[in-house]
């Protein structure tokens, strides 16, 4: 049985997506995988250096308006709709679904992200903690092509088709077709998270008792040499899933 609690265990931790904290405002909708604002639970405080993983909905013609952040990875990735982005450093554009943008706080950095679009669009918002503070802030944005059936680069200190942060991770983005199946790649690093975007999946591993399935916005922290963790075979069309390794 996989636990539900973050713990110093090699143990599997799965987070349900119906026990993320849920805030709602008349323009937005958040679930938060790791305490978040005004959500605080000291058991899902992150996991290693994932601090944060929210799955936000915006509505149309509405959106974040300029504030701050210092000595924070930040890490959008667009799958549906599109933003605005602006800030204190001179960029500004629109991410666009299948969009990633990063953008290192370091020193202090202010931006705003609105939804001037007709349509509701829809992100996570991911942060990361930099290996140091202090940095000079930084951004990037890129479109990440998708194909089916293949584990997709996104961040990657060791891959030029990559981005990097300021903290040596990996992260992956995978869509698979009902029925598909595909083995993890190499982890480079100690730990790793499995964050579901859409549809739904099981894992499985050397034994049938190690298998777990996961759908639409649940979470898996787990150590890459854990036995149960081998193999990955979608069980719905246009599943979206993305993979962390994390130092």
């Amino acid at each position: 049985m996989i636990p539900s609690k973050i713990t110093n265990q090699p143990a599997p931790v799965f987070r349900p997506a119906r026990e993320r904290f849920h805030s709602v405002r008349d323009w937005l909708e958040s679930w938060h995988s790791f305490s978040f604002a005004g959500h605080h639970d000291p058991d899902w405080m992150g996991f290693g250096p994932l601090l944060v993983i929210n799955d936000d909905t915006i509505s149309a013609g509405r959106g974040f308006g300029m504030h701050s952040h210092r000595d924070m990875e930040i890490i959008t990735v667009m799958i549906e709709g599109e933003l605005q982005h602006q800030d204190s450093a001179g960029n500004s554009g629109v991410i666009q679904a299948g969009d990633v943008q990063r953008m290192s706080a370091g020193t202090g950095i202010m931006h705003s992200e609105i939804n001037k679009s007709e349509q509701t669009c829809r992100l996570l918002q991911i942060w990361i903690a930099p290996s140091h503070q202090g940095l000079e802030p930084a951004y990037e944005q890129r479109r990440i092509a998708i194909t089916d059936q293949n584990w997709i680069p996104v961040l990657d200190p060791n891959n030029s088709q990559a981005m990097a942060i300021a903290r040596p991770i990996q992260l992956w983005r995978l869509r698979l077709a009902q029925g598909e199946s595909i083995q993890l790649p190499e982890l480079a690093y100690p730990q790793a998270w499995i964050q579901m975007i859409n549809g739904k999946i099981s894992i499985s591993g050397e034994t049938e008792a190690s298998q777990s399935d996961l759908c639409r916005g649940d979470g898996l922290g787990f150590h890459p040499s854990h036995a149960g963790m081998r193999h990955i075979h979608s069980s719905s069309d246009q599943t979206d899933l993305l993979l962390f390794g994390l130092s």
